[in-house]
């Protein structure tokens, strides 16, 4: 049989391996190692997701970190824009692939005439020793491509090349177009660390070491990678993993011996990131978030706003009118969550005033 966990110990657990029950002082690299990367479409979310996991967050620091390539901003998991540390990018690019090559094939349907393949080896000897906007690229594509829709031209190169987007976007004051440079050439040419199964295995302990324990649903989910059920499986019956049983019935994996949080660990409030990870790309979202309450975030646009934990659960969502904070609540919270919401509202303030 194995182990069953209540809803408020899975909550509790995943706050305290994401660093949201209790701000840490550590470097920055360090947690967004262990948050196996923030999501960052949006340039300064993963700003505020730093903020939320670090005491005494200094955003100068992220900068320093981009401008060294150190981390890198790029489409990776999902096709989705990750910030992330440059030599896990190195090998978890690769595992992107299928994701990429999907939506890839989508674009080249908009072509007219242009061969997606030549479109990827075009891109490739352009971006060669230059960094071009997006609006360059498809221009400079559009060029040797006639009658294409430069926009498609440039979609597909994101998707066929691993391409970095380089500063100034993605600063904390950053700001312009996307700009493109070519990932060995931005990070440095090297070998990924680990490949294929190997590769697979380590995104999978990764995700768990921040995230678990997890439903396989939510590994895929986060991943955008299929069919790991039998590496999980294999990973358990390694004794690598350990099988739990959810509050509501749920199968859960956990690295062994990770230990799990004290269901009774205080949970201050927290305005969490635009997009957090946590919350926004979740197949076992219901351990932060009431599914019902969840569906009110959802915009038409896609965007997403900051969410609000209260007591570790949803119950509001967050934005910046200027630098102003607006919170919405979704649920009654009472005075005490009131507060400690105030709390951190001041908090985000000083740190937007203070860049």
């Amino acid at each position: 049989m194995s182990r069953a966990i209540t809803l408020r110990q899975w909550n509790r657990t995943l706050l305290s391996r994401q660093h949201l029950a209790r701000r840490i002082d550590e470097d920055a690299i360090e947690v967004l190692d262990r948050c196996v990367g923030l999501q960052s479409q949006d340039p300064r979310a993963a700003f505020f997701g730093l903020w939320s996991r670090i005491e005494g967050f200094d955003p100068t620091e992220l900068d320093d970190l981009l401008v060294g390539r150190d981390v890198v901003r790029m489409a990776l998991l999902r096709s989705t824009v990750f910030l992330i540390d440059a030599e896990d990018a190195r090998w978890i690019r690769p595992l992107a692939g299928p994701t990429l090559r999907r939506e890839l094939s989508v674009h080249a349907r908009r072509l007219a005439d242009a061969d997606a393949e030549q479109v990827v080896a075009d891109a490739e000897e352009l971006l060669t020793g230059a960094a071009l906007s997006v609006g360059e690229l498809g221009r400079l594509l559009a060029q040797r491509h006639p009658g294409e829709n430069p926009s498609t031209l440039t979609a597909i190169a994101r998707c066929g090349l691993p391409l970095v987007q380089v500063p100034p976007r993605g600063l904390w004051r950053g700001r312009g177009t996307p700009t493109y440079r070519l990932f060995d050439e931005w990070a440095g040419p090297g070998e990924p660390a680990v490949a294929d199964d190997s590769a697979r295995a380590d995104l999978v302990r990764l995700y768990l070491r921040g995230f678990g324990p997890a439903t396989v649903d939510a590994i895929q989910t986060w991943s955008g990678l299929t069919g790991l059920r039998p590496l999980v499986e294999r990973l358990e019956a390694d004794w690598e993993l350990q099988k739990l049983t959810g509050p509501h019935g749920e199968t859960l994996y956990d690295l062994e011996g990770l230990g799990l949080a004290d269901p009774d660990l205080p949970a201050p409030a927290r305005l969490v990131a635009p997009f957090d990870h946590v919350i926004g790309i979740a197949a076992d979202r219901v351990r932060v978030a009431d599914p019902e309450l969840f569906r009110r975030t959802v915009t038409a646009n896609g965007r997403s706003p900051g969410f609000v934990l209260v007591d570790g659960f949803l119950a509001g969502t967050w934005r910046l009118e200027g630098d102003e904070v607006r919170v919405d609540y979704l649920r009654e919270v009472g005075r005490a969550g009131r507060g400690e919401v105030d709390d951190e509202v001041d908090r985000l303030r000083e740190f937007l005033a203070a860049r």
